[in-house]
């Protein structure tokens, strides 16, 4: 059974298998946790970051975690909330998480990290993403157990109220 635990806390200081960034489209860095974690990991993550092409939003990538606690990042873009309707903001947040625990599983990676995807300059309302968030996610380790433990980080306290009342 999957632990769940919620932590406003630097996200680049975890020791985990993987953190996930919520990068921007051209994963080369920017501001928030997106920008922090490129300063953390050091200048081989760039590197590696520009052999990949970019990333779509909804969709992940996976890099080594190089100076960070955590072994590995998943990359991944999620909606700006002005630029789509709500229903296909939804889809597209749903399947930033769904995509990062997937690659979960590929990879064997068990304990994950997620910040507050798409909360801060992106604007996705932050009870909207709260409540997408961890219901995508507990259904998702409902049937896989493997992931042994799943950490909300999160940025602020408004966001770690909101994940704290709905995890209960």
């Amino acid at each position: 059974m999957t632990k769940f635990s919620i932590s406003q806390s630097d996200i680049t200081t975890l020791s985990v298998d993987v953190i996930v960034n919520a990068a921007n489209s051209s994963l080369l860095g920017g501001g928030g946790v997106d920008g922090a974690i490129h300063r953390a990991a050091g200048p081989q993550l760039l590197a590696e970051c520009v052999s990949l092409g970019g990333c779509e939003t909804g969709q992940a990538k996976l890099t080594r975690g190089y100076n960070l606690a955590a072994d590995y990042i998943i990359h991944t873009v999620g909606p700006i909330w002005g630029d789509h309707p709500a229903e296909e903001a939804d889809r597209l947040l749903f399947n930033c998480y769904f995509n990062c625990l997937r690659i979960c599983m590929k990879e064997g990676l068990q304990v994950i990290a997620f910040p507050n995807i798409s909360t801060g300059i992106y604007g996705y309302p932050k009870p909207r993403a709260a409540k997408l968030c961890i219901e995508t996610v507990r259904d998702f380790c409902k049937t896989h157990p493997e992931i042994q433990e799943v950490i909300f980080c999160c940025f602020d306290s408004e966001n770690k109220n909101l994940y704290e009342e709905i995890l209960g």
